[in-house]
């Protein structure tokens, strides 16, 4: 039997993804700022990519709810310089990056957000968070360094 006559995988087996959906934060930020620049990194990736949300979900009852990533998002944590290292390395990769700095604590609407990211060279953006989308060996190169989130 050649390779591309094999079995197809039994419908339980496990999913591996060939890409890798991450978050990496700035270890010294308080709980409630680590949840809310989590949310915030992730909220445009469906949008950018459709292809990383799943169905939609529903109960026993037939009661609808909204469809979510079809993969996990891992977070990891590590310092300011690791930060720094990862985005280096996201931007060199081209890789499809979100960012949080310690700026947008600030504002409090996404017209002001993105002033306050346009405001400041890339070189001196105090960053507190970085999402990255692709493939998982480029992540993993990406986020070298880091630690997973305790």
């Amino acid at each position: 039997m050649s390779t591309h006559d094999a079995a197809p995988a039994p419908s339980d087996a496990p999913v591996r993804f060939d890409t890798k959906i991450a978050v990496l934060l700035r270890e010294d930020l308080e709980t409630w700022q680590r949840l809310n620049v989590t949310a915030f990194l992730v909220s445009g990736l469906g949008a950018q990519f459709p292809e990383v949300v799943g169905e939609p979900y529903e109960d026993a009852d037939a009661v609808g709810y909204l469809p979510m990533f079809r993969q996990p998002v891992l977070v990891f944590e590590g310092t300011k310089e690791t930060l720094a290292n990862a985005h280096a390395r996201v931007l060199s990769r081209s890789l499809p990056r979100a960012l949080f700095t310690s700026d947008l604590f600030t504002t409090g609407n996404d017209r002001d957000n993105r002033a306050a990211v346009r405001a400041v060279p890339t070189a001196g953006l105090d960053l507190v968070g970085l999402a990255v989308y692709g493939p998982r060996n480029a992540v993993d190169k990406v986020l070298k360094g880091a630690r997973m989130h305790p």
